[in-house]
């Protein structure tokens, strides 16, 4: 009985109704086949990115607890100044996706060709503005008086390769909306092992190297994103490839083309608002408790991002697939290949949950040896086993909001539950309450748990099947 169940849970039949049904569809091995074939390439780079970032932290975490939170304190300063490549990039791979779904190579290319004029501006004045300010951002995220001059340098020196970063998130941006998640994967994978390597001569000083530390680590992410930027920028070079700067299409401006991507960015970008609202006032908040609390936040927090990995991989997927079904005039086949990832998220959280559950305090003993934090850490763990399921699920539903162009209703959700709901709950748990850092992760779980819950419900509804670009 429970066998019939799962298996009808896990077949097409159950993602779509027959009176929705708009013509052929692919049996339920060829949906899963085609989904995984663009998920896991996502998949091996998110988490390969995510897990790379961890060692880092490890590798940092050498130098004690205040370099890891020096370092950490700086996540959300240049995430708000990514806000608007971040933006713009949600626009590019849902317009870049719908235009190759209907068959129209130029126009996605004349998209690519327009985007990358548009981050290359934007990531000069992010690069400039960042550099210039960085001890005052760093300051009003937070940062404890022995950690400001170290997280300052780091972020200054993280400034100046931002040019390069930025346009190569944009390159893969495209690339993703044409489901072409190979070349996305090894760019990063490849810039990430460089910044490992380098963390390795620099941080410490091994062989002939100067030891730098903190800005060993800094230098190293630079040379990281570099070789990322070339590798996304060759990918374009070809003559033969779907995105190629040598295609005919223009480089001008064209209201259409870049009204459509703005159509989408815009709403994106009031996500990212809301978005780097909460998570600012959020990290501030648990900065706030102390380094050691903070250092024990970002540990936890590299690890949890494990799971994010995971699902931000089958979400690059759904924006893909629902973008290319969208743009072919399927909304059966968006929904299918939407709930299609859903499936195979639910039996990889359910591995996370476990392996999170009971050995998390062995997790967070590979970063630091610490009592408090490895106290304070394997409490967070069981948190975060109980968060991936609903963590993974809205990341999701969230891309095939997003590759349908339903920015707007994303917006809003983000709106109510990471620039109200979490940030109030945050100081709720930690100070009056008096959990301190454990009540800020709780605050995350319930976080978690109302964007699945008001994303789902936006997805049943089927009106992002509608969106025209």
């Amino acid at each position: 009985m429970i066998r019939e169940k799962l298996k009808y849970l896990f077949s097409i039949e159950s993602m779509v109704k027959p009176q929705d049904v708009k013509g052929e569809l692919p049996t339920t091995q060829e949906a899963y086949k085609t989904a995984m074939g663009i998920a896991w390439p996502s998949m091996v780079e998110s988490v390969l990115v995510n897990l790379i970032v961890a060692i880092n932290t490890m590798m940092v975490g050498g130098l004690g607890t205040d370099a890891i939170a020096a370092v950490g304190i700086t996540n959300q300063p240049r995430f708000i100044l990514l806000a608007l490549i971040l933006s713009l990039n949600v626009g590019v791979t849902a317009v870049v996706a719908r235009r190759k779904g209907a068959g129209d190579l130029r126009g996605a290319n004349q998209c690519l060709k327009q985007c990358i004029k548009i981050s290359a501006i934007l990531a000069f004045t992010i690069s400039v503005l960042g550099f210039l300010f960085a001890r005052p951002l760093v300051i009003f995220a937070g940062a404890e008086p022995e950690i400001v001059a170290p997280a300052t340098r780091y972020f200054q020196i993280l400034m100046i390769g931002m040019f390069f970063n930025c346009i190569g998130l944009t390159i893969c941006a495209a690339q993703r909306g044409v489901g072409n998640t190979r070349v996305t994967m090894w760019t990063n994978v490849t810039a990430n092992i460089v910044n490992i390597v380098f963390n390795f001569f620099l941080i410490e000083g091994r062989f002939f190297f100067p030891r730098l530390e903190t800005n060993g680590s800094a230098i190293a992410t630079i040379l990281g994103n570099f070789v990322s930027f070339s590798m996304a920028a060759r990918s374009i070079a070809r003559r033969d490839g779907i995105l190629s700067i040598f295609s005919d299409a223009s480089w001008k401006f064209d209201k259409k083309t870049v009204g459509s991507v703005l159509n989408v960015s815009s709403s994106a970008m009031v996500e990212q608002v809301f978005l780097r609202i909460g998570f600012f006032v959020y990290a501030k908040m648990v900065a706030s408790l102390g380094t050691v609390a903070f250092a024990t936040h970002q540990i936890c927090n590299n690890i949890l991002s494990l799971s994010f990995g995971f699902g931000d991989g089958f979400s690059v997927a759904a924006s893909s697939l629902v973008g290319q079904s969208l743009g072919a005039k399927r909304p059966d086949k968006a929904r299918i290949y939407a709930s299609t990832l859903q499936r195979m998220a639910l039996v990889v959280s359910t591995v996370l949950f476990f392996v999170f559950l009971f050995g998390g305090r062995g997790i967070v003993s590979m970063f630091s040896s610490d009592p408090q934090v490895l106290a304070s850490g394997a409490i967070i763990m069981v948190i975060c086993a109980f968060t991936t399921h609903s963590q993974t699920s809205q990341v999701i539903i969230t891309g095939s909001l997003r590759g349908a162009g339903d920015t707007k209703f994303v917006a809003v959700s983000s709106l109510i539950s990471i620039a109200i709901v979490r940030p109030f709950l945050t100081w709720l748990f930690a100070f009056p309450v008096g959990w301190g850092v454990i009540g800020a992760w709780i605050a995350i779980l319930v976080d978690q748990t109302m964007r699945l819950v008001i994303n789902f419900i936006r997805f049943k509804n089927g009106k992002w099947t509608k969106i025209e670009l």
